[in-house]
């Protein structure tokens, strides 16, 4: 293909910068091959002056192997010394080669509407396409290997978590001992969460998982040995003295380093690597698989629950954590294959950067002062990061979730029913039921974001649980609950609010997903983790001081109240976005 270009030169029209402003016409043969482009200005500068401003910018296009010719000799010659010299009239020939743009020419001889027309054909998706698209994954046979390795590695993880509290709590009949642990756990994510964030969001992901899997069984098989040995050799006068033992201090450091590595894992999976294979422009799909992954926990949470009581109820605590531990060493060769397994059936989408600009952090292993001054970096960069992120207020909301200690399933309802003589039955049918309703939920969250968006979605959710909880608050000012129908009605409305308390779990985490940069997506996501941990210890402490069950009124209306703040925190943005959040969110019916 030849390209002859007609210039003329002007020199009053000199520009700072080579330009070239025309609407071009196009016409050719079938037969010729040839494409005469005609210019109405080309303003050439020297070839210096071109090399320097080509330098500076970002092309927008190219073609590669052109050879130009100059018809006229003494223009090619006389051009490199005096650019005016370029008479007008002269004509350029480019020559493209074929191999390159392909053997058949356009042919647009056939065609009497303007070359602009052409793009008016550019087909565009109708509703129901668009409604299709949104609810197609881009990479669904890696979901389905995604739900796999959630499903098995998160049932590993409940079962640990049923077993070693109620082990430790037959080490001396004192809550003091499982306190201490929990305290320090949360302690830990709260201090550690941003350093970690940081370290995961500068190394690869499949690698950085295969660690964080280690990691974690190393620190429970640890755990379990200290468990034993205590259970086996020790015995202590009192709690205080437990505290005091070495293998109490080992067992503190490796209870906060396995915590630690699972809430990393569940940043991972639940904050990157779903938005990966899901699509971060597909909000049904990313919804649906955020629902499925939701299930799975909960279904996890069930059986790992069933298992345990089966476990104690047959065998000693000694026998059950070595069940445990057996199972946690057997499924490491099966997470590991299945973590290989979604990187190659996504295409390697889990190799790709999350920022071009990004290096590995350094620090030297032995080096105490390195160590501390990376990791108070990372924290103040956490934060940092955590405060200026585009989607504020929807994590404040889902953080301040967590400040419902006393009217969920959890220590403190069990002990106020156990204390009131309430029938045990009826404490594992509340925790039970609370737990099909968050199954429930996850069908619910998908389905009120394809009705709703993703922004309503939310805050319907919000608005529910606070609505039921307030009620369940009012029963119990009202009257006592040691009374059969008050007390069933108080623990319905409780469980019932279930349906938005997950709800909002499974929206808010994919507004998070959505309103992230997939650079800052660990940072953050450990860093929300670690202020959902200062939440509950703050809860706990409030606890401690008002131990008292006939204060239990007084928790339940800092639970509610925490609530109806997140709701209008979560509302007052979605009522006034900002234009960044528009433009973030431009899809959504929320906005």
């Amino acid at each position: 293909m030849v390209l002859l270009a007609a210039s003329s030169w002007s020199p009053s029209s000199a520009q700072p910068f080579f330009a070239c402003s025309s609407v071009l016409r196009a016409a050719s043969g079938p037969a010729s091959g040839l494409c005469v482009i005609s210019l109405r200005r080309l303003t050439l500068r020297p070839q210096w002056h071109l090399s320097r401003r080509l330098g500076t910018s970002t092309p927008k296009c190219f073609a590669p192997n052109i050879d130009i010719d100059c018809e006229n000799d003494a223009v090619e010659d006389s051009t490199a010394e005096n650019p005016r010299s370029f008479s007008s009239g002269s004509l350029v020939s480019v020559h493209l080669k074929s191999d390159i743009l392909g053997a058949n020419p356009l042919d647009l001889s056939g065609k009497e509407a303007d070359a602009n027309n052409l793009f008016t054909k550019l087909h565009v998706l109708s509703k129901v396409e668009q409604d299709a698209l949104a609810a197609t994954p881009t990479h669904p046979t890696g979901l389905y290997a995604l739900y796999a390795i959630s499903l098995v590695g998160n049932l590993v993880e409940r079962l640990w978590n049923f077993v070693w509290p109620a082990a430790v709590a037959t080490i001396y009949p004192n809550l003091l001992p499982v306190a201490v642990l929990e305290f320090f756990t949360k302690l830990t994510v709260f201090v550690g969460g941003p350093m970690v964030g940081t370290l995961l969001d500068y190394f690869p992901r499949v690698p950085v998982y295969h660690c964080l899997n280690f990691v974690q069984t190393a620190a429970q098989l640890l755990s379990a040995g200290m468990i034993i040995y205590a259970l086996n050799l020790v015995k202590q006068s009192s709690a205080s003295s437990v505290l005091l033992q070495p293998w109490f201090v080992i067992l503190v450091v490796a209870a906060a380093i396995e915590r630690l590595a699972g809430l990393a894992l569940g940043v991972t999976m639940e904050r990157d690597w779903v938005v990966l294979l899901a699509g971060r422009n597909r909000p049904v799909a990313l919804a649906q698989a955020n629902s499925i992954l939701g299930r799975a926990d909960l279904f996890c949470e069930i059986a790992g629950a069933s298992l345990f009581g089966i476990l104690l109820s047959k065998y000693n605590s000694v026998t059950c954590l070595k069940l445990a531990c057996g199972m946690t060493v057997f499924v490491q060769p099966v997470l590991f294959v299945l973590g290989q397994l979604i990187n190659s059936l996504s295409h390697g989408v889990l190799d790709l950067s999350r920022s071009p600009n990004m290096k590995p952090v350094v620090t030297p292993l032995f080096d105490a002062s390195e160590i501390v001054g990376t990791g108070l970096d990372a924290f103040r960069q956490g934060w940092k990061e955590y405060k200026h992120q585009p989607v504020l207020p929807a994590s404040l909301a889902y953080v301040l979730l967590y400040f419902n200690v006393a009217l969920a399933p959890g220590s403190i309802m069990t002990a106020l029913l156990v204390h009131h003589g309430i029938n045990p039955s009826i404490i594992g049918g509340f925790s039970g039921l609370c737990s099909i309703m968050g199954f429930a939920a996850t069908f619910m969250s998908a389905s009120l974001v394809k009705r709703l968006g993703i922004l309503k979605a939310g805050a319907a959710g919000l608005m529910f649980q606070a609505f039921l909880l307030t009620l369940a608050v009012s029963v119990y000012w009202t009257g006592s609950i040691t009374q059969q129908t008050r007390l069933l009605i108080f623990l319905s409305l409780i469980v019932v609010s279930r349906l938005g308390h997950i709800s909002y779990d499974v929206v808010g985490t994919q507004i998070l997903q959505m309103g992230i940069p997939p650079a800052k997506a660990n940072l953050i996501g450990i860093t929300e983790v670690s202020m959902a941990s200062l939440a509950e210890l703050l809860m706990f402490g409030v606890a401690i001081i008002a131990n008292d069950v006939a204060h239990f009124g007084f928790l339940a209306t800092l639970s509610v109240s925490s609530v109806a703040v997140a709701a209008a925190i979560f509302c007052q943005w979605l009522a006034n976005p900002t234009k960044s959040q528009r433009e973030l969110f431009q899809f959504d019916r929320g906005f």
